[in-house]
């Protein structure tokens, strides 16, 4: 009987209301060894008419996953088509699979019980500790330690890192073994140089931005602005007040109590992630460091608030935080936040008070930020590291920089005045009107920027480099960049260098393997070989580091050589299908997780 008591908890949370992708998921088997996650969505979604919202693979190179759709005629009419279909020469198999349990109850569940899991007990052992603590270790977990222990941590991450990418480097090129073994010797264990890590010119008060979650605080039980002291997943949803984390400015805790203060009078509760209740979700703040003005953006799920319901509610806002400029308050959005159906378009921040934009500076450069905009978090870090990024370049006048994954154009304006021409390109629209802003806000004119799959546009904005000298720099999300546009640039022998700039290193390897594999059927051009890199340390008291990787092209080879490049194009029959494998992010879309941005 308890046992049954225990499985109908762990399963409530598919009839409390309020959509979940569990309801309606299939298992799919039977997989062929390569695939890509978008190919397979055009299957399903374009070739078979069938409408799948989500697709979840529990580990890359699995011959499982599981696909999620809205409604139970959606899910029929998925196993219908797809059970028994023959793809990539594999038979398919789909069958309806058991929702996942609510880790929150099964979490409490084990807690009762004598389950001598590690995982648990570890768990078991934090939660001795102080709010306070496990605040800290959930947030900033390397607060204990003085800086330059950080720094030597992250050094011999980065370089774990690197040594795994030069071990497929070896891998994958027998031709380049002797050097490759050669460079080791020069540069202790790596076939390249790694550069001594560049500090943060500030270890605390640096963030310019940040989303802090609204819940209650376990200790005072009221409603809170904060960071949650751990994942949903992992069976908490407490948050915790933000004032003793040293790497969040001044103004910005002023400003997330002022917040604070308004939601405790506010009549609608804090949302919950248990049973989609409540109405505050989040706050994220943004400061400017070049003038201290704050942004906030209040996102809260509107439930069954009517239009004229939600209007009063931003009156409320309004009339609020009309009078709170304490703490260089300058502009306010609302933004409205509700469970999204496949297809539908995500909400835009409403604008109800102040500034539309706040404005920050880097290398002289003025930058508008808008409330979605993507602006690196440390903005004295990323004068080092945009800095750092021009040194390794090597531009001139006579070069173009095409400025890859864009954003708001901060890399490329900040290249501007030390080449010919920057092409900029993005996937959000809404990002590259900020880089045009932004271009005629610091009266540059040799910057273009375009909207766009850098999959997709790249090929356009390379034909047109006015230059023979053209260097990439590349900044993309923490996935990575589509093996499409890996391609493109290694095809275009007008890209003589190329700069890559990531804030997650070990997840964008695959990128490093691809720049620099030999000359083949789908990569003509010669390969990029990698020449340094170097740390930038932009987010102190945390595991997190940015690495630069500088890489040149290698000469074209000659006709000496010309058998060695058809022997690699005869291996490509068996390299073909990985290298095309798509690096599309499926990482399951969890609401409940620490709201906290890199």
């Amino acid at each position: 009987m308890t046992e049954e008591v225990t499985t109908n908890e762990e399963y409530a949370y598919l009839d409390r209301g309020g959509f979940s992708s569990e309801k309606y998921k299939i298992e799919l088997r039977g997989l062929p060894k390569f695939y890509g996650i978008a190919e397979l969505k055009k299957l399903m979604n374009q070739k078979l008419g069938l409408s799948v919202s989500k697709i979840k693979r529990q580990k890359f190179g699995n011959h499982w996953l599981y696909a999620c759709f809205q409604n139970d005629e959606e899910r029929d009419k998925a196993i219908t088509a797809l059970n028994g279909y023959e793809w990539k020469g594999k038979k398919l198999i789909a069958e309806i699979a058991k929702p996942a349990p609510d880790p929150l109850v099964k979490r409490k569940q084990e807690c009762k019980g004598n389950d001598k899991n590690p995982k648990r007990q570890k768990t078991e052992v934090d939660e001795t500790k102080s709010q306070e603590e496990r605040l800290k270790d959930a947030v900033i977990p390397y607060w204990k330690l003085p800086y330059e222990e950080q720094l030597t941590l992250k050094t011999k991450e980065i370089k774990q890192v690197l040594m795994k990418f030069d071990n497929e480097l070896w891998k994958i090129d027998k031709q380049k073994r002797s050097k490759i073994e050669d460079n080791r010797k020069l540069y202790d264990g790596l076939s390249f140089e790694l550069k001594p890590i560049e500090r943060s010119p500030f270890i605390e008060g640096y963030r310019n931005k940040c989303e802090f979650t609204v819940g209650i605080d376990e200790e005072t039980k009221k409603p809170t602005v904060g960071f949650r002291l751990g994942c949903y997943w992992a069976g908490s949803v407490a948050v915790a007040p933000v004032q003793v984390l040293k790497h969040i400015p001044e103004n910005m805790k002023k400003a997330v109590l002022v917040f604070q203060e308004f939601i405790r009078k506010s009549e609608l509760p804090p949302y919950s992630p248990v049973d989609y209740s409540g109405y505050w979700k989040c706050l994220t703040v943004r400061q400017s460091s070049h003038n201290g003005d704050i942004m906030l953006i209040i996102a809260m799920d509107p439930q069954i608030l009517s239009a004229d319901e939600r209007e009063k509610m931003m009156e409320e806002i309004n009339s609020y935080f009309i009078s709170e400029e304490s703490c260089g308050i300058k502009s306010v959005y609302v933004h409205f936040v509700a469970k999204r159906r496949a297809g539908e378009e995500p909400a835009k921040p409403i604008h109800v008070l102040g500034a539309t934009h706040i404005t920050d500076t880097i290398l002289g450069r003025q930058f508008r930020i808008s409330p979605e905009a993507f602006f690196q978090i440390n903005t004295a870090g990323a004068e080092i590291l945009y800095q750092k990024a021009i040194d390794l370049s090597r531009v001139n006048d006579n070069s173009t920089l095409i400025d890859v994954c864009c954003g708001t154009g901060t890399i490329g304006l900040c290249f501007a005045k030390h080449c010919g021409q920057v092409l900029g390109l993005e996937l959000i629209e809404k990002a590259v009107e900020d880089a045009r802003a932004n271009a005629l806000l610091n009266n540059i004119e040799n910057c273009e920027f375009y909207a766009g799959k850098a999959e997709t546009t790249l090929h356009a904005v390379l034909a047109r480099a006015s230059a023979d000298d053209v260097i990439a720099v590349v900044d993309p999300p923490r996935a990575g960049l589509h093996m499409s546009a890996i391609t493109t640039l290694r095809n275009n022998k007008k890209v003589k260098r190329l700069i890559y700039i990531s804030c997650s290193p070990a997840s964008v390897t695959k990128n490093f393997v691809d720049l620099s594999r030999a000359s083949s059927k789908t990569l003509h051009g010669a390969p990029f070989i990698p020449i340094c890199a170097v740390p930038v340390d932009m987010f102190p008291h945390t595991k997190h580091v940015e690495l630069i990787v500088l890489f040149e092209r290698e000469q074209e080879p000659s006709n000496e050589v010309a058998d060695i490049v058809k022997e690699n194009t005869e291996d490509e029959k068996t390299l073909d299908p990985e290298v095309k494998t798509d690096l599309e992010d499926n990482q399951e879309d969890i609401d409940d997780t620490l709201c906290i941005e890199i």
